[in-house]
């Protein structure tokens, strides 16, 4: 009897040909997209952009029938709106700038996905990320990298624990993008040239303050500029218009570039600097998750990310605390983002990773 996989369908070409090569691999395949956010009322430019709309599901549901695969679509708006959108919200609140793609693997795709897999008889998910599973010599699993860098996911992956890790399928990892869409091209998927999804999908426009205030039926509210001596620049919008780094949209008049260095949600002032002024060398990290090992018992040296597009850095890494680590780069790092994740690399293996605070 073949091992049956609860495949994530999201409609786009990558679940598609990972759902595939599953199919030709003689596993039992059951596919199925996880409903997550309402947003067939927007334009169709918009849509294009997202995920989750009508066709998405009608374009996953088709590649599912031409493979004899049953499909499902599992409903978890409330535990997205919970788990992804509030604490989206939450952070930027805080005058953090979170990344709710890591939220929704970590609370979606690999929990309550994995509960429902289990609730089918299904022994493994899968899903079409491009990143790889193995393990070490000593059965323990390992995260590494997609062999496509240009298209490596394994930073949105960080999260994942050792029994997340036995239980979960990524058959794209060995595949660059062009490879797969000429699979899927071959096998005549309704959505072999289909465009990526691109943004946040409750927020498609990229106005990430207009969703914070519809979703908290607040109006934030605006408050000073200030130079980091204390000076008074000018008046903004509110803290959650702005990111650290920022350059555009500030109105702000000055004889040189002005960026912005951080947020203070207590006086509500949000500090603008030049560019020499956003670069530092350590950080600390919260809600921490380590994948080789257990726990660090001394100083590591890793490649470590700040941002999804950051290419790693070399940096030491130290555990000071059961939740949180200090990473210290070689070289100075512009921009180090409260909310963000610093994932580390040893090679191709995920080391682990935590949230920037």
């Amino acid at each position: 009897m073949h091992e049956k996989v609860l495949i994530a369908m999201s409609g786009g070409v990558d679940s598609s040909v990972a759902a595939y090569l599953l199919k030709e691999a003689h596993y039992d395949c059951v596919g199925a997209m996880m409903k997550l956010y309402t947003n067939d009322d927007l334009s169709q430019e918009l849509r294009s952009k997202t995920c989750c709309s009508l066709d998405d599901v009608e374009d996953a549901r088709q590649v599912a029938a031409s493979m004899d695969m049953p499909f499902y679509v599992f409903n978890f708006t409330d535990t997205f709106a919970e788990t992804v959108m509030d604490r989206f919200v939450d952070a930027y609140q805080r005058g953090q700038t979170p990344n709710p793609c890591i939220d929704c693997n970590r609370f979606l795709k690999f929990e309550r996905f994995l509960h429902r897999a289990s609730e089918l008889d299904c022994s493994h998910i899968a899903t079409g990320h491009y990143a790889r599973i193995a393990q070490d010599s000593g059965g323990r699993w390992l995260l590494k990298t997609g062999l496509d860098r240009s298209k490596d996911q394994s930073y949105a992956l960080f999260t994942m624990t050792q029994p997340q890790l036995a239980r979960t399928l990524l058959p794209l990892g060995g595949l660059t993008k062009e490879e797969v869409r000429r699979i899927a091209d071959v096998r005549g998927f309704v959505n072999a040239k289909k465009r990526d999804s691109q943004d946040i999908c409750f927020a498609p426009d990229g106005d990430y303050a207009g969703f914070i205030e519809r979703h908290t039926g607040k109006k934030i509210p605006p408050g000073k500029f200030v130079s980091p001596d204390g000076k008074v620049l000018g008046e903004h919008k509110g803290i959650i218009h702005y990111t650290i780094g920022q350059r555009k949209g500030l109105g702000i008049s000055a004889p040189h570039p002005l960026f912005v260095l951080s947020m203070n949600i207590e006086d509500n002032t949000v500090t603008l600097g030049t560019n020499e002024e956003l670069f530092g060398r350590a950080l600390e990290a919260y809600d921490i998750n380590l994948i080789p090992v257990d726990r660090l018992d001394g100083p590591m040296r890793v490649q470590a990310k700040i941002r999804y597009s950051h290419a790693a850095q070399p940096a030491t890494v130290w555990q000071v605390g059961e939740d949180r680590i200090r990473v210290a780069f070689d070289a100075p790092q512009r921009a180090i983002t409260p909310g963000q994740a610093v994932v580390m690399y040893d090679g191709d293996v995920v080391v682990g990773g935590g949230t920037i605070g």
